[in-house]
């Protein structure tokens, strides 16, 4: 950690061009809102890492505080004082080393950001050559030093015609951001603060100012759902390469989602076309192809085709087949091989669950838990009404509807209506001429 540098993330802005009454960056990518990478990248540095908010600033922290301590949040005045240089007003960094960084850039990695280290310059600033600059700031750079950067919407037309872009990222000196950001003026065709200014001001007053060619995946911006689709994409990459070198086996990998949450332990393979989300753990277990977990742990166990374990679930050695749906459940030595659904049940070692078993855990007001013990045997479409105890030792028959109440060791559980057999009914039913 780099106990010389101090972070900002601008993190304060509605993103408009997303199209949503959320802010920009509270948009999930890998189950993780995007500040969450910039904010993670920054304290994989620093001790010091300061998030400017405003628009939605409320959510925008409740959300940063579930996966981060000790962050600094400073609310911009964006209504006084709008735009990036405005966002810089009232912090006040605890390094002499500033860098500032954007909260939709949820793509850059530690090795990027420490390059701006490496450079003594007053002013290092990312650039990037752009075969189409549109919608991008400008940057003039002659002889390896920055002239100036200019907005698009103020920019002349050769101007324009520069293909080098403002990437947005920069490293001051606390010096620079001290003498210029409160001679910072709004008066331009937006009416804001541009942190930009302060290449020219300190440009003009001889300060060195250096560019920094950085790559294009890591520091382009999430503007649209279009732009949050790509960084996801590139984001499971990473996720799903870091495993695969860990030792997880994945089958058609590109097929499979991982969330930035989850985790693996031992020997695991995992199928195409599974979805792994939230903070699931799988240790030593085969997740089979087209199965869904969400924010479970599956140890020793293998799960699917085709099946669900939804939140809060918990397997120990356990199987769990096709078209089997298991909800904040613990299964410890279950086989349940094929239709059913576990919910709110704790079931033990040994035990077998029929096809076609459901337990009824919610009566439309309440969840009740069935709880299952050692080696019972559940037949096919069998019916557990909680709240419902089974002992060890238990037999229930198919198609039995187990009400609810307790259940001692050691017996046949059975409900069936006695058949009726009605002579001549069909031929009375569909006429002879069936």
């Amino acid at each position: 950690m780099v106990n010389s540098l101090s972070i900002v993330i601008l993190a304060a802005g509605k993103g408009s061009r997303m199209k949503s009454p959320k802010a920009k960056v509270l948009h999930e990518i890998c189950g993780r809102e995007m500040l969450y990478y910039s904010i993670k990248a920054a304290r994989e540095i620093t001790d010091d890492v300061i998030v400017v908010v405003a628009h939605q600033k409320d959510a925008v922290i409740a959300a940063m505080e579930k996966h981060f301590t000790d962050l600094t949040f400073i609310t911009q005045d964006a209504d006084n004082f709008p735009g990036t240089g405005g966002a810089m007003m009232g912090v006040k960094p605890k390094y002499d080393n500033v860098l500032v960084l954007n909260g939709d850039m949820p793509l850059i990695e530690r090795s990027s950001i420490e390059k701006f280290l490496a450079n003594p310059a007053d002013i290092v600033m990312s650039v990037i050559p752009l075969d189409n600059p549109s919608g991008y700031g400008r940057v003039v750079i002659e002889n390896n030093s920055v002239l100036r950067i200019v907005e698009e919407k103020d920019a002349s037309a050769d101007e324009k015609a520069i293909n080098t872009v403002n990437a947005g990222v920069y490293a001051f000196k606390h010096h620079v951001l001290q003498t210029y950001i409160p001679r910072l003026s709004n008066a331009n065709a937006q009416g804001e603060y541009y942190l930009t200014d302060v290449i020219e001001m300190a440009r003009n007053d001889g300060l060195s100012i250096s560019p920094l060619y950085v790559e294009e995946v890591e520091f382009k911006g999430v503007n649209s759902k279009n732009d949050l689709a790509g960084a996801e994409m590139i984001m499971m990459d990473r996720i799903r390469r870091f495993w695969m070198d860990a030792g997880v086996i994945m089958q058609l990998p590109e097929t499979i989602y991982i969330e930035e949450g989850v985790k693996f332990e031992g020997e695991c393979i995992v199928e195409n076309g599974a979805r792994l989300c939230g903070n699931t753990l799988i240790a030593n277990s085969h997740i089979k192809a087209h199965s869904i977990i969400e924010d479970s742990t599956v140890r020793n166990s293998d799960v699917g085709p085709l099946a669900h374990l939804r939140p809060l679930s918990v397997l120990e050695g356990t199987h769990i087949g096709n078209f089997v749906e298991v909800k904040k459940s613990t299964l410890t030595g279950v086989k349940a091989g094929h239709l059913s659904y576990l919910g709110d049940a704790t079931i033990d070692t040994g035990s077998n669950i029929g096809a076609g078993t459901i337990t009824c855990n919610y009566d439309g007001v309440k969840k009740y838990q069935t709880i299952i013990g050692k080696n019972v045997f559940v037949g096919s479409d069998t019916q557990l009404v909680a709240p419902v105890e089974i002992a060890d030792n238990v037999m229930i028959a198919a198609g039995t509807t187990v009400t609810a109440g307790k259940y001692e060791s050691d017996i046949l559980i059975l409900s069936r209506t006695p058949i009726r057999k009605v002579a001549g009914f069909f031929t009375k039913f569909f006429g002879k001429g069936k």
